[in-house]
């Protein structure tokens, strides 16, 4: 994910260690441990190359549709997508969820750019300004989205629903918070996890697109809920899902980075390869079935 940066100097350490004579041979224990480091870094980096790829193409999406769109004067088609997103005559609304869709473009662009470490120590400037745009974004998004949810109605989904997707926008509030105040004193190492679980958070409408088009390809249609009311058990349990359970993962993967234990390096790494592969199944339906079509 993040936060999975080493020093060049001691990895050419390691490597001449290896081979010298003077160092005595890696034991099994010690090859083990090795091992694990090097399938926790592998499935991170796994994970992220998943994700920006899903999460480019969903940002060309709002660019190509609504985007398109809207230069061309036709907010509504808007509701081809989101019923009741365009409104005649309700200009205020609708100014707030066009940047809410602007800014969902250039978050999700700059929050890919925070999680690459290339940036961070080649152009620290560009990511220290990126940042916080991405925090003044973050939260202005999630703003916009309580608004239209409980201000202006008409969101899809039931009350449940907009209560989850509310808790996630408290959860960018709190990790949008926790980042910047880490950032002011300098406390680097909490600062970058704590950025990680902002971008998770403010991922977790992509995720739960992404959840949703994979349970729907699973199940070779819409199971546990009905797709006219978009209402239904099941977008329940895909919701908490997709804003809790990154958060959880992101936890587990932050303590096996400071385990020593090969077992749960491996272990967690196991677990985020396969996270990736769900992933990579409801990227692949989500922009065949829905982003894609509409480019």
């Amino acid at each position: 994910m993040n936060v999975f940066v080493e020093d060049a100097g001691v990895r050419g350490h390691s490597r001449a260690a290896a081979f010298s004579p003077a160092y005595p041979p890696r034991t099994t224990a010690e090859t083990r441990e090795r091992f694990g480091a090097t399938a926790l870094r592998t499935a991170a980096v796994f994970w992220f190359i998943v994700t920006a790829a899903g999460q480019l193409i969903f940002a060309s999406y709002i660019a190509g549709f609504y985007g398109r769109a809207t230069l061309a004067g036709r907010p509504e088609l808007w509701n081809k997508v989101m019923p009741h997103g365009y409104v005649a005559g309700d200009t205020f609304f609708n100014l707030v969820l066009g940047v809410h869709l602007a800014f969902a473009f250039v978050i999700t662009v700059a929050g890919l750019m925070q999680l690459v470490p290339a940036i961070r120590r080649r152009v620290p400037a560009l990511h220290r300004w990126t940042g916080r745009a991405y925090l003044v974004a973050a939260a202005l998004m999630a703003t916009g989205g309580l608004t239209m949810i409980w201000v202006r109605g008409g969101a899809p989904g039931d009350f449940a629903a907009n209560v989850i997707i509310s808790f996630n926008a408290l959860l960018i509030f709190t990790c949008a918070a926790i980042a910047w105040r880490c950032a002011r004193a300098r406390r680097f190492d909490l600062h970058r996890r704590w950025a990680l679980r902002l971008f998770l958070a403010v991922s977790g409408v992509w995720f739960f697109r992404i959840g949703l088009m994979f349970w729907i390809v699973v199940n070779r249609g819409p199971v546990g809920f009905d797709p006219d009311s978009f209402t239904g058990p099941a977008l329940i349990v895909i919701g908490l899902l997709a804003y809790v359970l990154p958060q959880g993962v992101a936890g587990l993967y932050f303590r096996a980075q400071q385990n020593p234990s090969a077992s749960a390096k491996i272990a967690t790494a196991s677990g985020l390869t396969v996270l990736s592969l769900v992933m990579a199944v409801g990227i692949a339906a989500a922009a065949a079935i829905m982003w894609l079509p509409r480019l």
